[in-house]
């Protein structure tokens, strides 16, 4: 991803948090990630996100998906004894999310993994988030998701975040890339 286009998703990210009727500060906007995974295709794989805080003790993001763009399945592993991984609630600002997480299949699910990466996606439980509406994810539970036609805006709440541990499926992804 070249650095035009990072700063073109960075200020694209900023409008769609302003939409939706979130303002961030001018050090928030400068401090906006873009994450493409490490695929090179962040219009379908990866999400831009702005931390407000992550302790110890707890971690409040905003998450941005453009419109049909898929954050990749992934797990957040127990780190030790007395840490049994991250434990996230995903609450929809604006748009649709699909999430699929462990649990029964759903039957026709209405989100699908970008082309050519069908493999690496394996839960297919849908849980539907509209504006007001959140769910709770288990530490160590495989995950995913994917903005509906709109893109979405999602506040995520949780216990420490510590991304370069988050063990993704699909072994071509690296986390860290381009933050």
């Amino acid at each position: 991803m070249t650095t035009i286009e990072r700063e073109e998703a960075r200020q694209r990210t900023i409008l769609q948090l302003e939409k939706a009727g979130i303002v961030l500060t001018a050090e928030e906007k400068a401090n906006v990630e873009v994450a493409d995974m490490g695929l090179g295709e962040l219009a379908v794989s990866g999400l831009q996100l702005i931390t407000y805080v992550n302790s110890e003790r707890y971690c409040a993001k905003d998450l941005v998906l453009f419109p049909r763009q898929t954050c990749p399945e992934h797990r957040h592993p127990p780190l030790g004894a007395d840490n049994p991984g991250k434990q996230e609630t995903f609450r929809c600002r604006a748009g649709r999310v699909l999430l699929y997480v462990e649990g029964p299949a759903t039957a026709a699910p209405r989100a699908k993994p970008p082309a050519g990466s069908e493999a690496y996606y394996t839960v297919f439980h849908e849980i539907e988030l509209n504006p007001g509406e959140q769910y709770t994810i288990p530490p160590n539970t495989l995950h995913w998701f994917q903005a509906g036609d709109e893109g979405a805006v999602v506040s995520e709440f949780s216990s420490m975040s510590r991304d370069e541990s988050d063990i993704f499926t699909d072994p071509r992804i690296l986390r860290d890339a381009g933050l």
